[in-house]
């Protein structure tokens, strides 16, 4: 399993980088603007720049398939390690499926995003998208069983030989990390927030505290 960080924020993707975690980035504009990113090529260079050959996704900012096309080719030039976000159908329902196997076939990776079913992943993969990206907290807002849907997209995938990796986004809580990594998730994307708090351990803290005090007080014995 490979952890994304699904962030723009410059800080917490060099920690991750460092901490040895951070297998990859994945952006949308959402995610830059909430993270002061104002220049959209300068940023996603950056953090290409730091993830030194693991991939980022960057996502295109319109509706349009000749215009999604030209971003994408514009984005990939960027940095050899840039992913482009398509999504899997536009906001008017249309399918995004020719852009993605278009991009695909002239050699850019393509992370097939906003996947809520499992229709959707598949077509995405036989469309030849590098990533599908199933957003769980949206499948589960809807009533839907993300982990049954992870779970039978990889075994799918597998199964058929498909190069598609699944990535599982839209994390809403540390338990989500969990049941996507159980689920068989080939790829988690996560915000920081809930990787801090995936290492943390209310216990964990109080154990080491113990474990300090009683050094102190055994040091002191020793020096005696």
């Amino acid at each position: 399993m490979q952890i994304f960080i699904d962030s723009a924020n410059i800080k917490e993707i060099e920690k991750w980088v460092r901490y040895g975690i951070a297998d990859g980035v994945t952006t949308n504009p959402s995610i830059m603007l909430k993270d002061g990113i104002t220049d959209m090529e300068k940023g996603a260079k950056e953090i290409a720049a730091i993830l030194d050959g693991k991939p980022v996704s960057v996502e295109v900012i319109t509706d349009n398939p000749e215009e999604m096309l030209s971003q994408a080719r514009e984005f990939s030039s960027w940095a050899k390690n840039v992913v482009i976000k398509i999504p899997i159908i536009s906001q008017y329902g249309e399918p995004c499926l020719e852009v993605i196997n278009t991009l695909e076939n002239e050699g850019i990776r393509v992370n097939a995003t906003a996947a809520l079913s499992f229709g959707q992943m598949a077509l995405s993969a036989k469309a030849g998208a590098t990533y599908s990206s199933i957003f769980s907290g949206r499948v589960a807002d809807e009533g839907g069983d993300p982990w049954e849907l992870v779970s039978m997209s990889v075994e799918w995938l597998e199964s058929w030989g498909y190069k598609t990796k699944i990535i599982v986004g839209s994390i809403r809580s540390v338990i989500d990390i969990q049941n996507a990594a159980v689920a068989g998730a080939h790829i988690i994307t996560i915000p920081p927030q809930f990787l801090t708090k995936w290492v943390d351990h209310k216990y964990s803290r109080n154990t080491v505290k113990q474990f300090m005090d009683d050094a102190k007080k055994a040091f002191k014995n020793f020096k005696k």
